[in-house]
């Protein structure tokens, strides 16, 4: 696979106090003006002031000079305008306005952690001693950018985008509704949902266990209750633990961990679920998941610009 993983995104947002106090809050590191890293993956949010929350660029990892070319001679024959060097690609995405990265980066080298021990039946792991999780006290830090969800328009012609002419592969879909996507060997890199407008639906970051989930959320949930949105639950597609918050923009953010990994894409069968696939237990999906409190004003000013 040329594209290896997310290397990162600039989110518009209207507030940046608030944006900037939010997701530092949610365990993200500032670093230089208006950025964010995390543990693993480096710098991988920027934040922008714009009108309206929105997706302003999305950047992928390549391997090398080829993965560029190649994706410079498929914008030519979309008749797609591009600047390039030999280290990297950018574009505008034709359905959206999202600019597009893709850049010569290295793979993400992440490090060998200790597996969390937890006993059941039959299997005991930890033996005289409390779980971990329930001793620790820090911050939980998210470890790298896992995805991105993405309402849209046209979630068919997406997909060909992403898949046909960027190299992402088609990990499941919800029926007539969306389809997951992946350029790394996590299940999902970027999700398109059916929407009335083209928007930023929800970012996801990776977290150790699903300790860390409960952790990081209640810890944002202390002093904020009207962040929580939906969690704690495992997902169908994915089969993630999640946990989702609202940041002061209204986009969503997720604690994610646990997530399906594809080595062989021989070996793996994507799925073709109904709704209901978005979700194997946890609290019902509330209807301001699918249908966020400001989708009015989302096409509204999706319809000003343009």
């Amino acid at each position: 696979m040329a594209l290896h993983r997310l290397t990162g995104i600039a989110m518009g947002v209207p507030d940046l106090d608030a944006a900037t106090g939010y997701y530092t809050e949610f365990g993200l590191s500032p670093c230089g003006p208006d950025g964010f890293a995390t543990v693993d993956g480096g710098q991988q949010l920027r934040l922008v002031q714009t009108p309206t929350r929105r997706l302003v660029a999305l950047r992928m990892g390549a391997d090398d000079q080829d993965d560029i070319a190649r994706i410079v001679l498929n914008m030519h024959t979309l008749n797609v305008q591009t600047q390039a060097t030999p280290e990297a690609v950018a574009l505008t995405e034709p359905l959206s306005g999202v600019r597009v990265v893709v850049e010569i980066a290295p793979r993400l080298t992440e490090p060998q952690l200790t597996a969390t021990p937890y006993n059941g039946p039959g299997r005991l792991e930890r033996l005289n001693q409390r779980a971990p999780a329930v001793l620790q006290t820090e911050r939980v830090q998210p470890r790298r950018l896992g995805h991105i969800v993405l309402g849209s328009t046209d979630f068919e012609a997406h997909t060909r985008f992403f898949t046909e002419h960027l190299g992402f592969k088609v990990s499941d879909r919800i029926r007539g509704r969306a389809s997951f996507m992946r350029c790394s060997t996590d299940h999902h890199n970027l999700l398109v949902i059916a929407a009335p407008v083209n928007f930023l639906h929800h970012t996801a970051w990776q977290v150790n266990d699903v300790d860390e989930i409960g952790r990081g959320a209640i810890a944002m949930l202390e002093d904020h209750p009207e962040r929580h949105t939906w969690g704690l639950g495992r997902h169908m597609a994915g089969s993630n633990f999640f946990w989702y918050l609202r940041d002061p923009a209204g986009t969503f953010s997720e604690y994610y961990s646990d997530m399906d990994c594809i080595v062989d894409d021989q070996l793996w069968q994507p799925g073709d679920f109904e709704r209901a696939g978005l979700v194997s237990w946890g609290p019902p999906l509330p209807p301001s998941f699918l249908q966020p409190d400001d989708l009015a004003e989302l096409m509204t000013a999706s319809h000003t610009r343009s």
